[in-house]
């Protein structure tokens, strides 16, 4: 089976280098970028955070970038009245500044209207082509312009009283289409993508596994891979025939191989990527075609295909007719891009689609941002309880009573032993939400602590026997904020990396082998240039003209009802 070559050609990769690529979708240029995209950058580049830190040896890579060819990019220009490359160049620079305000650690921007992706498309298209995987027909079928994919029967919902066609799962029209070809022959693949779908923790989450078994379940029709140049002409010309042009799909997915130099041989260190993060509704490319045409060139398929499902907007699906897409830069400007980052990790959950709440955003942030860790560095900062400004070492004997006399340091300590072994396994799987619930409930056990311990009655000028006492207090609370803050840099690195900075943590000693070392043998001066305001509360922003007109309609009211009264009395 060709599914075997190929994994000894994996094996012999794996030996050779410890790379990890990951790559997110390139995104359609079609519209500006939404939260929807940001969630799919901001998963990859916190796993790829991740990784660096727990595997300091491994070689980290991530790629992005956009999509720019198709029949959807040619209607957008356009409908906006721009030439397509112009159109193309300002909607990529878009998602290039919001990824990077996000703090997206990206190792490639890839722009399929590059030369070097061109390239590698040519060349792909020429071993499958050698290989007899291509050939030409006469094809007809529905296909549907919004989602550049042509559909079966079994795929569409008929209106019964227009008669028009939709696609099911997208509920865009379709339209009949008649023309000339290249044909892949996906067909011959099937068994072989099959058993790749199988493979332990090949697709994750399991739900989507068991969506492309269920697919894959039917035989799979070969599939187009070119248009007529005439119809889309915004597209790469198919080598040696200007008459067609290459699918928008096949030279899409391509754009993971021209990242990593595809086709000279440099690319063979990073392939096959370790992860490739996709949104559940692109899972068909991804989970069938992409691997059918890696396995026609003789490459090796992803090893993982990491799903995840898509945001609503307080529970009614995004779009342009109900003007409810959230803008990144905008939602940014209220609840800062860090803040942002740190809700659609903490709320977004793979399997099912994740709610978009101004409310509960402004919750989740304000009560574990800005009350639970932010307000525990202030408190532990404050200059009336350390006027020395110290990360102090606490004191053996000090700590050793505090673990015996006070419940809350017991658990405390507790969470902090198993915050990095839990947080590990969270991590492996992208559950961010989880590394979350940890970190939070370590931090509650903080501020539990400091508040039982009662460092204020120790401050300085009741008593010099108190300071070892305060300080040992002051030491533990400062290295629960340290462990979370290490834990927290690959999902709100900004923000982790000012709470290090405020407790002079070494770069050094920020990698997640420190986790379970013991706390400083010795005290060391806090960072007078760090704030030890690390989040600021967000206060919602009223406007006070309608209460104001509300006011005004009551006296109204009120008035009109005693002239009313008035009027009655003197008829009467």
């Amino acid at each position: 089976m060709l599914i075997g070559k190929i994994k000894l050609i994996h094996t012999l990769g794996v030996r050779c280098h410890s790379s990890h690529y990951v790559t997110t979708p390139i995104f359609y240029v079609n519209a500006a970028p939404h939260i929807g995209h940001l969630y799919s950058a901001v998963i990859a580049d916190a796993h790829c955070r991740y990784q660096c830190l727990r595997y300091p040896d491994q070689t980290v890579r991530l790629c992005t970038g956009t999509d720019e060819h198709g029949t959807k990019i040619q209607q957008a220009a356009a409908a906006h009245k721009v030439n397509v490359g112009q159109y193309c160049d300002e909607i990529s620079a878009r998602y290039r500044d919001v990824f990077k305000a996000a703090g997206i650690a990206h190792d490639d921007f890839i722009r399929t209207t590059e030369q070097r992706h061109k390239q590698a498309v040519a060349h792909f298209w020429q071993t499958l082509q050698s290989r007899g995987h291509i050939y030409s027909a006469a094809y007809s079928g529905w296909y549907c312009v919004s989602d550049e994919t042509f559909l079966t029967d079994s795929q569409l919902r008929v209106d019964e009283q227009s008669g028009a066609r939709y696609s099911l799962e997208s509920g865009h029209p379709v339209e009949w289409t008649e023309e000339t070809n290249y044909m892949f022959r996906l067909s011959q693949f099937q068994d072989d993508v099959r058993h790749w779908v199988k493979q332990e923790a090949r697709i994750r989450p399991a739900k989507f596994e068991k969506i492309l078994l269920d697919t894959l379940s039917e035989p799979l029709p070969d599939v187009s891979v070119s248009r007529p140049s005439n119809r889309v002409h915004w597209a790469i010309p198919v080598p040696n025939d200007d008459s067609q042009t290459v699918y928008v799909w096949l030279d899409a997915l391509i754009n993971y191989l021209t990242s990593v130099g595809y086709p000279h041989e440099q690319y063979v260190a990073n392939w096959p990527p370790a992860q490739q993060v996709i949104g559940k509704d692109i899972l068909k490319f991804h989970g069938i075609y992409w691997p059918a045409f890696l396995m026609a060139v003789g490459l090796a398929p992803p090893q993982q295909l990491y799903v995840h499902s898509h945001w609503t907007v307080d529970g009614q699906k995004m779009s342009k007719s109900k003007h409810n897409v959230v803008d990144p830069v905008q939602a940014a400007e209220q609840y800062t891009m860090e803040g942002l980052r740190y809700f659609l990790l903490r709320e977004g959950v793979a399997h099912s689609d994740g709610n978009f709440s101004h409310v509960k955003a402004l919750r989740i942030l304000n009560s574990e941002l800005a009350d639970t860790l932010g307000n525990l560095l202030s408190r532990a900062c404050a200059k009336s309880l350390n006027p020395q400004q110290m990360y102090p070492a606490p004191h053996a004997e000090h700590l050793s009573e505090l673990l015996q006399q006070v419940d809350a340091a017991q658990r405390l300590q507790e969470s902090m032993l198993q915050l990095a072994a839990r947080c590990e396994q969270h991590y492996e799987c992208n559950h961010f939400h989880l590394v979350a619930d940890t970190v939070i409930a370590t931090l509650h056990a903080a501020n539990n602590f400091f508040e039982c311990a009662k460092p204020w009655e120790l401050k300085a000028g009741a008593s010099a026997a108190n300071a070892p006492r305060l300080e040992t207090i002051i030491a533990l609370t400062m290295d629960a904020l340290r462990h979370c803050g290490i834990v927290l840099q690959p999902m709100i690195p900004q923000l982790a990396g000012r709470l290090l900075d405020k407790l002079q943590v070494p770069g050094s000693q920020r990698s997640w082998s420190v986790l379970n070392e013991s706390v400083p043998v010795s005290s060391r001066a806090l960072d007078a240039q760090s704030s030890a305001l690390l989040f600021q509360r967000i206060v919602e922003q009223r406007d006070d003209k309608p209460a104001k007109q509300q006011t005004e309609s009551k006296r109204s009211k009120s008035k009109r009802q005693k002239q009313e009264q008035k009027a009655a009395s003197s008829s009467t």
